[in-house]
């Protein structure tokens, strides 16, 4: 509740200071930029450095759904799973449709080195199987979003549970955007 209670504080905030700056001349500094606001919180707030290239949209969203408890086969703010939460971010953020498994949706991209990832792109794992069971959205600074047992939350790729099952990273691939969207 009091999370909720600083980001309201924030939005309202960064409002206030954008209809200021428009009142104001063109030299802003970069204190009273409400992207430089928000991307200074959500640096806070996540552990990722959140720079002026971030899309601060990815972060909002996701702030918005932490501590959604994890349901199985779930895809509302009631319980998520881990493809619905990546599916969810993937429609409302980047207005791009993927599928609803995680092993279906690992067909859709490229994959990736753990050192070849950037912001926005999907981590897979096999936890506890052969086939991949786990699916997350890539934050930056070995960060990612994913929901699991302990609902949506953010976790480092280096932490030895996830380094122990990290599977692959991946983008989707253009191809299967146009693909999946035709079928």
């Amino acid at each position: 509740m009091n999370k909720k209670f600083l980001f309201s504080t924030l939005i309202v905030l960064c409002s206030f200071s954008a209809s200021f700056a428009q009142n104001k001349t063109k030299e802003t500094n970069k204190l009273e930029d409400p992207d430089n606001l928000a991307s200074q919180y959500f640096s806070q707030v996540m552990g990722v450095a959140v720079d002026a290239t971030s899309n601060l949209k990815l972060y909002k969203f996701i702030y918005e759904w932490i501590g959604t408890p994890y349901r199985f086969g779930g895809n509302t703010k009631n319980g998520i799973d881990c493809s619905a939460f990546a599916k969810t971010i993937y429609q409302k953020v980047f207005n791009t449709t993927i599928l609803r498994n995680s092993r279906d949706i690992f067909s859709m991209v490229d994959p990736l080195a753990k050192d070849e990832l950037k912001e926005g792109d999907l981590v897979f794992f096999k936890i506890k199987s052969r086939s991949i069971s786990h699916v997350g959205v890539y934050l930056g600074d070995n960060r990612f979003a994913h929901s699991s047992s302990g609902g949506v939350k953010i976790s480092n790729l280096n932490e030895p549970y996830y380094s122990r099952y990290f599977y692959k990273g991946g983008r989707i691939l253009d191809d299967a955007k146009k693909d999946f969207v035709e079928e």
